[in-house]
């Protein structure tokens, strides 16, 4: 337990050095920069040496403990700064933990005026989710056995990676070619024509796939299609594992199915809604397959950057990224939502069942990357989609309950749980923002936020009196 003390103090230590960065880069906010950096790195600084020395090693049990509380820390610690700045608590933890999560859920208005300090504390809170979940989906989530996540040890560094020798060397590679990407999707915007400060904050915010812009008018600012095409390939890098770049590095193989998959059904679902958008809006083809291809690689990779109001489209768009809402990028990358593998290997037991009604004696095997999937593996998969539809029904009746329309909450819910950013409707959709939702359906979708950025099993099982009787156990027998 005091371990994880620890390590959430390290994480409060390291906040507050970014925090000290920023009032020292933008003197018109370094007060509130600096402010913020004293009082959580003092806090940090204290928990840290309260449990320095009492360090008894990190049980399984402790990790699901870590997990949670170094997420929810790090979205109050990114709240201060914000909150002193002139934010209330609740619009300030609801920008932190949309920034944290990468979710790209805003309250703010008037961002082209904002203090360019402000702009660039969302777009580093993006960048630290988008890194700090790569970890967790690799090194955490497959060790917790959360939603069939195991299966994704076949690609990460204990199995798949025998160049790398340790976690550390792994570790290692994955914030190098992050960083390295960030860093060409920076220099490429520059080249394109966006401003120095502009090419680097939405470089933050691309690759992490969290959506954070400066301008209201979010990526639509840029009109350039270069850019717009830009942002769609980065939206996409950032989308597909990591430790597919790393074993295509080391190993020269390429090959995923998870990958192939997402690849193949973007472009599917791409070229359908282009036809549809040409033949009924009378739209240029070649702008639709933009406006198309970045919009719904946005809302897949949960970005959640917007070029337009796709809800203008029509009826059948409306329902269309609705749907798109909850598919999610690769395992293993910085991209929310249900994840491509579990889709695939959902969709593959759904096939399997249906052979086994039609030939009761067949017997039927799922294989992933040409091996069998275990039962334990797919009975995760499956527990993981029936409680991530209960959990989206229970949020969205809950957010009715505080008189959202319909659209508004089952939209706000699956964005939340999804993290994908933008809803649908006139309140939250792609031309709206949250600020005029009340304070209780802010914390609200925080929750969701927050329980879909961990894959909600990590954080249902604090909610257990189970796990803290065996954390008592625990405890007693040290």
């Amino acid at each position: 337990m005091s371990f994880v003390v620890f390590i959430n103090g390290l994480v409060l230590i390291f906040f507050a050095a970014l925090m000290a960065l920023d009032a020292l880069i933008f003197t018109d906010t370094a007060g509130v920069f600096g402010i913020a950096a004293a009082l959580v790195g003092t806090i940090g600084l204290l928990l840290g040496i309260a449990s320095s020395s009492s360090y008894l090693g990190l049980q399984r049990l402790h990790t699901f403990l870590l997990t949670s509380s170094v997420w929810f820390l790090a979205a109050v610690a990114g709240a201060v700064p914000l909150y002193l700045w002139s934010m209330s608590p609740a619009d300030a933890l609801f920008e932190a933990m949309s920034g944290i999560t990468t979710t790209g859920s805003t309250v703010m208005s008037g961002l082209d005026t904002t203090p360019r300090g402000v702009i660039l504390w969302r777009s580093m809170l993006q960048a630290i989710g988008g890194v700090g979940f790569i970890v967790t989906g690799i090194a955490l989530l497959p060790i917790l056995k959360v939603g069939g996540m195991q299966l994704f040890r076949t690609e990460s560094s204990d199995k798949g990676e025998k160049e790398l020798r340790n976690a550390a060397m792994f570790a290692s590679a994955t914030l190098q070619v992050y960083l390295g990407l960030m860093a060409l999707c920076a220099l490429v915007y520059f080249v394109g024509g966006m401003s120095a400060f502009d090419a680097i904050t939405h470089a933050m915010t691309t690759l992490s796939t969290g959506g954070y812009s400066g301008h209201d008018a979010s990526f639509g600012y840029f009109e350039s299609p270069f850019l717009q095409w830009s942002a769609i390939l980065f939206m996409l890098l950032g989308a597909l594992p990591f430790a597919w770049y790393i074993r295509g590095i080391y190993r020269r193989k390429f090959r995923s199915e998870q990958v192939k998959a997402m690849i193949w059904s973007l472009s599917l679902v791409i070229g359908g809604m282009t036809i549809w958008l040409v033949t009924t809006n009378g739209t240029d083809p070649f702008t639709a397959l933009r406006l198309v291809a970045f919009n719904v690689v946005s809302v897949v990779t949960t970005t959640g950057y917007a070029t337009t109001d796709y809800t203008l489209w029509g009826p059948f768009a409306v329902a269309a990224f609705f749907i798109l809402t909850a598919v999610g990028g690769c395992t293993g990358s910085t991209s929310g939502g249900a994840k491509a593998m579990r889709w695939l290997l959902f969709g593959r037991a759904v096939i399997a069942q249906i052979q086994t009604v039609n030939s009761p004696r067949r017997v039927t095997t799922i294989k992933y990357e040409g091996r069998r999937v275990d039962d334990d593996v797919m009975s995760g998969v499956v527990s993981f989609f029936v409680i991530y539809l209960a959990t989206f029904g229970a949020l969205a009746i809950t957010l009715s309950l505080f008189g959202l329309d319909i659209a508004t909450a089952a939209s706000g819910a699956l964005t939340a749980l999804a993290n994908v950013g933008p809803g649908i409707g006139s309140t939250i959709g792609p031309a709206g923002n949250f600020a005029s939702l009340s304070d209780p359906v802010k914390f609200i979708l925080v929750f969701g936020m927050f329980l879909g950025r961990l894959e909600l099993l990590t954080v249902f099982v604090l909610l257990t009196p189970m796990f803290w009787r065996e954390m008592s156990d625990l405890s007693i027998r040290r």
